[in-house]
């Protein structure tokens, strides 16, 4: 194709109705990949949602269910869920996506003004909210069987999700976020939904729930171009292996930039939990970083170390 048949080509899909957009669709991606062989031009498509991403061959199958949240706030002790959408699915124990069910999305309206920033964010206002509820028992029952729950962002998803249905609490949960390397995968860009879009050739309608739900699936379907692994095949390793959250209770002041650094963060307690730095790691680490705290932070050898096994369970919960 040359230079004059990109035109028309362009012309094409800037001057025809919707009929003929459907219509030389072929031929639009014939345009797209013209233009980005210059090297002159990225190409952004718009993610369609998938019912399945890879045929059945009779291997095992969990239904999992990836989730997401729109809130007024940050804080999960005060704020309030405006939207929650789940999209449930098949899945392989090697990180395979199969079917990919109908979803559940549903508004809610907090009893209070929908705060302007997240409105203007989610496109989620006061009019589009007012009267609406969500049914916890209806959550409970549209789980199902699941077992398990990812979100992009677990360890803000899931405190919301649990105080507002117990059954969240029950059940496993894995993070798209922290538990695929995408920078090690080369994704250095960031780890954000609409980052690792772009970085795959894609854009969606992102902070609305239901939408960055189906764009977390897309992701975790691909093979990832380093480990040639799936993105959920990377995230249910990590998910089925056991971590520990180690706290550095009673942490000297001035050691808090060391922590930091180190990869702590600062847990405010709870009833009968202390406030403290904390940081969850693997099996392997775990008596180097005992080390490290009774040489480096507490200064001497015999200091107990506050340690706690985590399981995909525990694992994001302010619970724990």
């Amino acid at each position: 194709m040359d230079a004059a048949e990109v035109e028309i080509g362009l012309a094409r899909g800037m001057t025809g109705s919707i009929m003929n957009l459907e219509t030389h669709r072929s031929g639009l991606d014939r345009v797209a990949r013209v233009l980005e062989s210059t090297g002159e031009y990225r190409i952004l498509r718009r993610l369609l949602p998938f019912a399945a991403f890879a045929e059945p061959d009779g291997a095992p199958v969990t239904r999992a269910v990836y989730l997401d949240v729109e809130t007024t706030g940050l804080d999960p002790a005060v704020d309030e869920i405006i939207e929650i959408a789940m999209v449930p699915f098949d899945c392989s124990a090697d990180g395979r996506i199969f079917a990919v069910h109908e979803s559940f999305d549903r508004l809610r309206d907090p009893g209070r003004p929908i705060p302007p920033a997240v409105a203007a964010l989610t496109g989620i206002d006061d009019a589009a909210v007012a009267g609406l509820s969500i049914d916890p028992a209806e959550i409970e029952s549209f789980l199902g069987d699941a077992g398990l729950v990812i979100a992009h962002n677990a360890s803000f998803d899931r405190p919301f999700a649990e105080r507002f249905c117990g059954a969240f609490a029950r059940l496993p949960w894995a993070c798209s976020w922290r538990e695929v390397p995408w920078v090690a995968e080369g994704f250095a860009e960031g780890a954000k939904l609409g980052q690792l879009l772009a970085a795959a050739g894609l854009f969606h309608d992102g902070h609305r729930a239901v939408n960055d739900c189906r764009a977390g699936l897309e992701l975790l379907s691909r093979t990832l171009p380093r480990s040639g692994r799936t993105g959920l095949g990377l995230l249910l390793d990590s998910a089925r292996a056991t971590r520990w959250r180690v706290r550095a209770v009673g942490a000297p002041f001035e050691m808090r930039e060391c922590l930091k650094r180190r990869g702590y963060r600062w847990d405010p307690g709870a009833v009968g939990r202390a406030k403290a730095w904390s940081v969850d790691i693997g099996d392997n680490e775990l008596e180097g970083e005992r080390a490290y705290l009774r040489s480096e932070v507490y200064g001497r050898d015999g200091a107990p170390v506050d340690v706690r096994r985590m399981d995909a369970v525990d694992r994001y919960s302010d619970r724990c």
